[in-house]
């Protein structure tokens, strides 16, 4: 039976994009910029920030055989998971020559679609769930997802409506779909312990749990990768928390709060307070402060070697 075609919505209400868009905010201010750009040409580093760059790319540039699907949740909302999902999603899809998907398994109002730029939706997770079969070609499925730029693909899970679902069933049948079509599926799931959160850590090859650098945030995540102790071994080792800097001076002390973290046997990586992140809105790669897109690059180098490392 040939399923109906859904309306196109648009992703901001069209009685809001006067109170909700405006011009991008650059990551850094001038002052900052100027600052960094006379540091950098008097300092000896140069070179180490390039060979850490290219060490990056070539990790990102790796093949695959199949479909790495990497895992981004939180313990609490407001920690930046959409945020730290688009970022991977961009990066991968900068770095990368086969297909990148960003699928959305979040279906409450996710912010996901706004922060990649999205103008419109149509289709969703649990939609798609029933649509794709293993006949179809790449140019088949990609009619059903918003395109993005650099080779990327959108899966929304909602159309911005509140009371739309997405249960366990249908996520693992829309993965299980479209994994083959893709080198790199970022997932941004729930928040933890949402059931559909749940079955994509444990099916994803890489997590990123994000967590804002606040005592809060910080002893939450750290109450709950001493619960992952107790799952098998791959699940953390797997996983890299991400300490996200929501203000210009965090609440914690970042090098303390990252050495007791990774005592539990996960990685850690920072990103970095930034005014284009924090302004809201879509990421404007071109926007984003030096030290922001350097942070994005290292965590995706990072989740993705651990993700080719699972048995």
């Amino acid at each position: 039976m040939p399923h109906s075609v859904p309306g196109s919505r648009p992703v901001v209400d069209e009685s809001l994009p006067g109170a909700v868009q405006r011009k991008p905010v650059r990551g850094e201010s001038f002052a900052a910029r100027a600052a960094r750009s006379l540091r950098h040409t008097l300092s000896s580093s140069a070179a180490r920030e390039v060979a850490e760059i290219t060490r990056t790319a070539e990790v990102l540039q790796l093949p695959v055989t199949t479909g790495r699907q990497i895992a981004v949740t939180s313990i609490r909302g407001g920690s930046g998971k959409s945020t730290i999902a688009a970022l991977l999603g961009t990066t991968f899809a900068h770095y990368r020559q086969d297909p990148v998907l960003v699928l959305e398994a979040d279906p409450a109002l996710g912010s996901l679609p706004l922060r990649l730029g999205s103008q419109t939706l149509r289709w969703t997770t649990s939609e798609v769930a029933d649509i794709v079969k293993p006949d179809m070609s790449l140019l088949d499925v990609t009619g059903y997802l918003v395109q993005l730029p650099n080779n990327a693909w959108l899966l929304p899970a909602s159309q911005g409506q509140i009371g739309a679902m997405l249960d366990s069933q249908a996520y693992e049948r829309a993965v299980v779909a479209l994994r083959r079509y893709f080198g790199v599926m970022v997932i941004d799931c729930e928040t933890l312990p949402a059931e559909v959160a749940r079955v994509a850590l444990a099916a994803a090859h890489g997590r990123v749990l994000t967590t804002p650098a606040t005592p809060e945030g910080i002893t939450s995540t750290y109450s709950v990768l001493q619960w992952m102790q107790g799952l098998p071994r791959h699940v953390i080792a797997g996983t890299v928390v991400v300490l996200t800097s929501l203000t210009p001076r965090p609440g914690a002390d970042l090098d303390e709060a990252a050495h007791k973290l990774r005592s539990t046997g996960a990685s850690v990586e920072v990103l970095p307070y930034d005014r284009h992140l924090a302004a809201g809105g879509p990421v404007h790669a071109e926007f984003l402060a030096p030290p922001t897109r350097q942070a994005a690059a290292r965590l995706a180098a990072a989740v993705f070697q651990l993700s080719q490392q699972r048995h």
